[in-house]
Order: structure tokens, then sequence, then C-alpha cells
């Protein structure tokens, strides 16, 4: 016998307008299932206030406090109890015994396509509608043809797995029509076919010198001004990673000090998987305003403390890199075009950042400014891979793509929106 599924993960609204909602899952561990249960939390629009884990290394109870990112927004609560349920690992008579567990296969990839008349903040609506229907886009190839039409291809899994079904495809296309209205001149919807493995491939390679400007893996004290994405350089000197092996026989205690950014919990758990780091006890919280407090209390996979510190300050380093850059946004010109690039490192398990193209092509609808095309693909730099976006830019009398200031404007607006300021 085991734990029934529907106590696995419990939802708790708030009592009160404006009260955060409490997300308690208790079930057996795992190695980087805080990372994961983030990812989802986040994938649904919502923003972590609290959190608190604690662990024996085989049974977990971990607690988070969440609000929505935005007011009007609407959360599909019982969808996001089962997409935090998908992530947990089985309860049943094969946990207790060990057993070998079969792989989770690879979600199924169909073909979104559909052809508009072009608008500003077309894409970014279209995107909206498949992230309220828990779509998730793997790839994306947005062309503008010279009379001013619009042909988009969202390669989509759904996180519902419902996707084979006439009931949800229509669904689908009716929402997008809803959305788009008299701009959208067809919608279809499709499994994906040969295409599919050219997207695969990756993206065209980058110009030298694009490409160490974007992926590069040092952290200057001008990249800290131009690019660590804050906007005070004395708030964000404040931030500090330490550690401490004097206050746990078995576990050394991780104490980071941030400027509050969205996905700095997330950022933090990602890495920490990444490096097969295993959490025992942690807190995540708010003292200050606009700061966060993050303690944990971490093992090696061997179960021993971070005793070395050649491994201490490589460890700390690769917290600091992730935290204060874990996004590159430049602009750059590609021919006569003017392009905008955002990337960022892919965890290992092959999962990329959430909604990062949400919140690019919502900045640039704020702003006003068009997109000629848009690409997203994945390439390996530095050592590790990464997912890549890049948008072809049209000219705006507000921005002039020739323009230092109105780039410096771009990229900044992008920046902000990513972090959550």
């Amino acid at each position: 016998m085991g734990v029934p599924s529907d106590d696995l993960v419990l939802i708790e609204s708030g009592k009160k307008a404006g009260d955060p909602s409490v997300i308690t899952v208790n079930c057996p561990d795992k190695t980087g299932l805080g990372c994961d249960l983030c990812r989802i939390i986040l994938e649904f629009g919502l923003c972590i206030t609290r959190g608190d884990v604690s662990t024996d290394g085989k049974w977990c109870y971990v607690v988070f406090w969440v609000v929505p990112r935005s007011v009007s927004a609407t959360v599909r609560w019982a969808s996001l109890k089962n997409r935090l349920l998908s992530v947990c690992p089985s309860c049943s008579i094969s946990f207790y015994f060990q057993l070998p567990t079969r792989p989770t296969p690879s979600p199924v990839v169909y073909l979104l396509k559909f052809f508009c008349l072009n608008r500003k903040g077309l894409l970014h609506d279209a995107t909206h509608v498949l992230c309220e229907l828990e779509l998730i886009t793997q790839r994306v190839k947005v062309s503008t043809t010279p009379d001013g039409r619009v042909m988009d291809l969202f390669f989509i899994t759904d996180s519902m797995e419902l996707l084979h079904t006439k009931k949800r495809q229509d669904e689908t296309c009716e929402h997008l029509n809803a959305v788009l209205g008299d701009s959208c001149i067809s919608c279809e919807l499709q499994l994906v076919g040969p295409e599919y493995e050219c997207f695969q491939q990756g993206l065209s390679s980058l110009p030298p010198a694009v490409s160490k400007e974007l992926f590069s893996s040092e952290l200057s004290d001008n990249d800290i001004h131009s690019q660590a994405l804050t906007p005070d350089l004395t708030k964000l000197k404040k931030a500090s990673i330490t550690m401490d092996n004097s206050l746990s026989p078995a576990h050394t205690l991780l104490q980071i000090h941030s400027v509050d950014q969205k996905c700095l919990l997330y950022d933090i758990l990602r890495t920490l998987k990444d490096c097969n780091i295993q959490i025992a006890y942690g807190r995540f919280s708010s003292k200050t305003k606009d700061y966060r407090e993050v303690d944990l209390f971490i093992q090696q996979t061997d179960g021993r403390k971070i005793l070395d510190p050649a491994k201490q300050d490589t460890l700390c380093s690769r917290l600091r890199m992730e935290m204060l850059h874990p996004l590159r946004v430049i602009i750059t010109n590609r021919g006569p075009d003017t392009e905008l690039l955002v990337a960022n490192p892919v965890e290992l398990s092959g999962k990329g950042r959430p909604r990062v193209f949400y919140d690019v092509t919502l900045a640039l609808k704020v702003l006003g400014i068009c997109i000629f095309s848009a690409e997203i693909g994945r390439l390996s730099a530095s050592e590790r891979q990464w997912e890549v976006y890049r948008f072809l830019l049209d000219d705006t009398h507000e921005f002039p793509l020739a323009n230092f200031r109105a780039r410096n404007q771009i990229v900044d607006r992008v920046r902000r929106t990513l972090m959550g300021w």
C-alpha cells in the first residue's frame, strides 16, 4: 500500500483577497525535486513569496506560499495540482522496495500553424493564450511576408496530455481565433512531421563576437553594472553567499542574501540540482523590503558536508553567476536588420526556463515594437547548452533602432520584465 496521491499535494487558498495560497507537498524525496516544483509553479504565472523544505533523505515535506504575479490572472489550481503530482516520486510499493521505475516517455510534439495579418502585440497575445491553456512552447518560427502577413509555427507539447483529442484541438484554435480576431486568417494543429527534426538541430550559428558577448562565463564589474539585471548597483553589491560547517555535524549551511527577483529560488535550486547537491532543510523568506534570505542545509551525494575550500569556492561562484546573471539580453545588428537576443542556460535535465518567450513578447508589446521574425532554439557554448531566443525588430518612430539610447531602453525593459521588476 502507499499514500493516496491526493494527499501528496495539497493547495489551500488564501483566507482573504491578497493573502497567499499555500502549496504543501508531502512525498518521497529525490534530488532536484524542489527545482522541478518551482519550475511548474512559475509556469502557472505564480510568484513564490516564502518556502520551507525538510527531508530525511527518503521523504520530504515542502511548503510554498504563492501569489499570482498579475492581479487579473486566473490560476487553474486543479491543473497545477496535477502537474505538481506528475513530478513527485511514486509512493507505491515499488518505492519502498526500490524497484526500478520506467523512464518517462518524451511528450508528443504538435505543430500549431496560424497565418495572420501583422499587428503590434500579436505574438504575445498568441503566447498568452498558449500559457493559459497550459500548452508549452518547445520551438518557434515566426516570419513576416512582404505584404505584412505573418506565418507563425509553434511546436508545442500539452502538459494536460489531451492534445490528441479533437475537443482539445478545437479549444486551442477557438481561443486563438477569439484573441487574434479578424487578424487571424487560418489556424491549423497537427502532429509534427519531418520539419521538426530541422528545428531540433538548433539555430544557425552566431557571429563569434556576438557569441562571446552573449555566453561569456565571466562576471566583471562592468558586466554587473550593465548586464546583471538589477536596477541599483548598490543593492546588487549587498548580495552575499556564504558557507558554514560549524552549525551541523552532518550538513553545510549555505546562506544567501540577494535582491528579490523573479525566479530567484528556481535559479538557486536548479544550480544545486545540476551540481548534485542535496538539501536536507531549507527556508526562503523576506526579512527586509526588496531582499530575500535563503538558508539551506546541504550535502554532497555521498552524504558528506562540503569541506573542501576549492569545492566551496566553485559552488559559490556558480551560484553567484546564476543568481546575478541568469539571463543574457543584447541587441546587435544582423545584416541590415536589428536583432534582439535573449539566452538562458538549460538544466542538465533538458528543461528550459519558464515563460521567457512570454515575458520578452510582453515587454516588446508594451513598448509598441513589432516583431518581424522570431525563433527559439538551442546552442552549445561555454561547455553547456543554452536556450536562445532571436527576434528581428521593426523600426518605430518611438524607438528608432539605429539610436543607441533607444536600444538600451529596449534591453532594459526586456530585462526588467524577465526579472519581475
